[in-house]
C-alpha cells in the first residue's frame, strides 16, 4: 500500500501538539500552534548526453523502484546545490562521465514511490556536453550504461512517467 508522505506525521513539529490535521492535499495544520506544513515537491535533475552519432545516454537501474528498466542518469538534488550541479553530479556518479554546460531542457512533475512512500518530484532535464566518452562505466546505482537511438520504441522500458515524457518531446523535437 502506497502511502502520502503527510500520512507520517502525527505530531506538530514545531509545538509536539496531536493536533495537527490535514489542511488540504498538501498541508497539514496545528490547530493549538497554527503552523502548517507543506508537503512539497522535491526536486531532482536529469542529464540528457547524445553522442556523435545522435545516441542518447540512459543508465539501467540497479535497485528499486523499477530495477532492470532505464532512465536518463539523474537524482535528486541535495540541500546546498543548484539543479545544475545535482545534473553534473548525478552524471558523474552513475556513469563516469564529466559533463559540462548544462542547459535546461524543461521540467517535469513525477510521482516517485520509495519504501511505500509516493513522493512528489519536480524533474529537471538539462542538455550535457561531455567531452570524453570513453571514462563510461557503470556507478552508483546504474546497472549498467547504454547509448540508444532516439525513438519512441524506448517507451515500454524506460522507468519514470516523467522520463517517458522527457523522452516523447526529445523524439518530437528531433
Amino acid at each position: 500500500m502506497k502511502t502520502h508522505p503527510l500520512a507520517l506525521f502525527r505530531y506538530c513539529p514545531r509545538c509536539g501538539s496531536a493536533a495537527f490535521a490535514v489542511h488540504d492535499h498538501r498541508s497539514k495544520r496545528c490547530d493549538d500552534c497554527g503552523f502548517t506544513y507543506y508537503a512539497n515537491a522535491s526536486a531532482s535533475a536529469a542529464a540528457v548526453v547524445r553522442n556523435v552519432r545522435g545516441e542518447l545516454l540512459l543508465v539501467r537501474r540497479a535497485f528499486a523502484p523499477h530495477a532492470g528498466t532505464l532512465c536518463f542518469p539523474g537524482g535528486f538534488a541535495e540541500h546546498d546545490e543548484s539543479l545544475e550541479s545535482t545534473c553534473l553530479r548525478e552524471l558523474r556518479e552513475e556513469t563516469g562521465l564529466v559533463g559540462r554546460d548544462p542547459i535546461f531542457l524543461f521540467s517535469l512533475p513525477n510521482l516517485y514511490t520509495y519504501s511505500e512512500l509516493q513522493i512528489h518530484t519536480l524533474d529537471s532535464f538539462f542538455s550535457v556536453t561531455v567531452d570524453d566518452e570513453t571514462a563510461l562505466f557503470a556507478a552508483d546505482d546504474a546497472a549498467a550504461v547504454e547509448w540508444h537511438r532516439l525513438s519512441l520504441d524506448l517507451l515500454n522500458t524506460i522507468a519514470l512517467e516523467s522520463h517517458r515524457s522527457a523522452l516523447r518531446r526529445l523524439v518530437e523535437k528531433s
